[in-house]
């Protein structure tokens, strides 16, 4: 198959792009680099810097393709507070102007990478995707517009459409920016570097980590599985760890001590968000393989930002 990944240098991305072209298929990267790296791109990838609302630019790329991966998106919710209006920009007008050039070229299937944060606070243990989405966030809020965009869009246009509710991502080649960086790849390098690791209020915010090659596992299923097209689906593990049980667990892989710093501000995100599965299971046949003490593990051993902290 031939695919466009937008946002393809960013960390799903590459991770997306790298096995596509390892399975024999074409691929082609659009990516602004503002956060992306192109040089983690496998060399066979037709990798061309720009933004998703350069149209001329899209066309030429869609050319022939059979499947859009909408990966492109800004993706810090503490971000988003302070610039909405650019989140706005990028993650929705970017995701329609994506649609109308897949109309123009016509592209019949695409999967926009949406996130499991649309959900917000729920009182409820797990979420699904039949729940009323309360964002708190314009990031959420962002990536929930997009969904509902892409589907709307795409039922207008005849075009196949999969949106994935992505959960907390992690593993080898994530960006660690130098404020609110991922909590993973974060608490990690502070382990490792014998630095101090910072746990807000009772360090009991729960969340559903998924290592990275399980989210390109499902982006794939997502893109060859027939009567999926309007389908909002979540992707993640179905198992909540708090971040205490978080950093015990890196203690025990890293056979470090965390020193901890435990402030009474509480952090202002959602408490607790897991996944329920059961819809991935059953329309896509998926379930995640890689449990979060082997995802420590193996991004511990590949990635050598880390590495180089010993």
């Amino acid at each position: 198959m031939r695919f466009l990944i937008t946002g393809g240098a960013g960390f799903i991305g590459t991770a997306l792009a790298n096995y596509l072209i390892q399975q024999g298929h074409t691929v082609r990267v659009l990516d602004d680099l503002s956060a992306g790296q192109a040089e983690r791109l496998h060399p066979d990838i037709h990798f061309t810097r720009g933004d998703v609302e350069d149209k001329p630019k899209i066309w030429r790329l869609l050319n022939k393709i059979d499947c859009v991966y909408h990966l492109a998106a800004r993706v810090s919710v503490q971000e988003s507070v302070l610039y909405p209006r650019e989140y706005n920009k990028t993650n929705v007008s970017g995701t329609v102007a994506i649609m109308e050039a897949m109309r123009d070229a016509g592209v019949k299937r695409v999967v926009l990478a949406s996130s499991g944060a649309v959900y917000g606070e729920q009182n409820i243990a797990k979420v699904h995707e039949d729940l009323l989405p309360n964002p708190s966030s314009p990031y959420a809020v962002s990536k929930l517009a997009a969904e509902n965009y892409v589907h709307t869009i795409g039922a207008e246009w005849n075009i196949e459409t999969v949106c994935l509710r992505i959960f907390n991502a992690y593993g080898p080649g994530q960006a660690i920016p130098p404020i609110h960086a991922p909590v993973i790849p974060m608490v990690v390098r502070q382990v490792l570097g014998g630095g101090s690791v910072i746990i807000h209020g009772n360090g009991q915010q729960v969340r559903d980590y998924i290592y990275v090659d399980d989210v390109v596992k499902a982006l794939v299923m997502a893109a060859t599985t027939d009567n999926i097209s309007r389908q909002t689906i979540n992707v993640g593990t179905s198992i909540g760890t708090s971040i205490n049980q978080l950093v015990d667990l890196i203690e025990q892989v890293t056979n470090q001590k965390a020193q901890r710093i435990v402030t009474n501000v509480v952090s202002g995100g959602i408490s607790t968000l897991i996944a329920d599965t059961s819809k991935v299971e059953k329309l896509l046949g998926y379930t995640s393989r890689v449990t979060l003490a082997e995802g420590i593990a193996l991004l511990v051993e590949q990635d050598k930002r880390l590495i180089k902290q010993f």
